[in-house]
């Protein structure tokens, strides 16, 4: 696929001009952002993704959408699982739902310059060395293997070496101090739990893009299109963010559909001089398993949904008297009289 520098240029003027749009003008000021508006921002980062497929259609043709498309799934479904994580990240510093955004749109912003890196270097070792493929290969089935094994990342913010680095050249405060990341307290720079919150989920994502950036090689060596479906999956982190952090137990078989995922896309990258398995058998695969994989989920988690919502509208038992409880002899006594 021949992309012209001017295409570069539009894509990434297009994601500054929305991230500065973002987290300048549309939410400059710290606010719990109401799950109503994260599902109306969901709804349009998601229709701005599939959007761009529909333009590379036009553009390049039908295989540059369907690869986009299969970049796009494997990112987006792995965005969600990193949710997760990051939701734990802002449990363990104690960070507000009001001061949340900025953490995560700063964590784009450094999630976007690391994904570009790692893309220019896997894309430069697949051009020099064909085995390449057989590392990435090997490393999505080591991960699926993980993934299907152990459930969930556990996060340890305490151990994360970058943080503990932090700690040793510039003291963290307890509190927090609004949005700020820095405070110069008697003349000594302190950085606030908002940065240390900062600090590791930016950390984290370098690991989460081990994962990622081999998966996507997978279905396209286009640079291209590895980006941009890195970039419309991240853009759209924020909103679902406050949308499903909350929901974590009704994707609670998203890490096997992962798995899955990871185990097919290593083992289409292992045979590759052997069959080349088509784009459309590919991203059939990938929208399959997600499909069945909320399905389950859903289907798993409907008796609890039901049980909660009748435990709401059940009628709820008094209490006894305070003073019935600590003197039940009185009670006996005036009941003699």
């Amino acid at each position: 696929m021949d992309v012209p520098p001017i295409a570069w240029i539009a894509l990434i003027g297009f994601i500054v001009v929305v991230l500065v749009l973002d987290l300048f003008v549309f939410h400059r000021k710290a606010a719990v952002i109401p799950v109503k508006e994260a599902a109306v921002w969901s709804a349009v980062w998601i229709t701005l993704g599939l959007s761009f497929a529909g333009l590379l259609h036009l553009w390049q043709g039908h295989v540059a959408a369907e690869e986009y498309l299969a970049g796009y799934l494997i990112e987006k479904s792995l965005s969600v699982d990193n949710i997760f994580v990051f939701a734990l990240i802002f449990g363990y510093f104690g960070i507000p739902d009001r001061y949340q955004h900025r953490v995560l749109m700063w964590g784009i912003v450094g999630a976007l310059l690391m994904r570009g890196v790692f893309i220019a270097v896997g894309a430069a070792l697949l051009d020099a060395f064909h085995v390449t493929l057989y590392v990435f290969g090997a490393l999505l089935l080591l991960t699926a293997y993980k993934v299907l094994r152990h459930g969930a990342a556990q996060v340890r913010p305490e151990r994360n070496i970058v943080l503990r680095g932090l700690r040793r050249i510039m003291p963290v405060t307890r509190e927090l101090h609004g949005q700020r990341f820095f405070v110069r307290s008697r003349g000594v720079l302190m950085a606030t739990p908002l940065f240390a919150a900062l600090l590791v989920v930016e950390t984290t994502d370098v690991v989460f893009a081990a994962d990622s950036i081999p998966a996507i090689f997978a279905v396209t060596e286009t640079t291209f299109i590895v980006f941009a479906a890195n970039a419309f999956s991240l853009l759209g982190m924020r909103a679902a963010y406050f949308l499903i952090s909350g929901a974590a137990r009704r994707f609670r078989r998203l890490q096997t559909g992962l798995g899955v995922i990871l185990a097919g896309i290593g083992v289409k990258l292992l045979l590759t001089d052997v069959y080349k398995v088509p784009i459309w058998l590919s991203l059939s695969f990938i929208v399959t398993v997600l499909a069945v994989t909320f399905a389950v989920s859903w289907y798993e988690t409907r008796g609890e949904r039901g049980r909660a919502k009748r435990e709401e509208a059940a009628p709820r038992e008094e209490l006894p008297d305070a003073g019935d409880e600590l003197h039940p002899e009185a009670d006996r006594n005036a009941g003699g009289r």
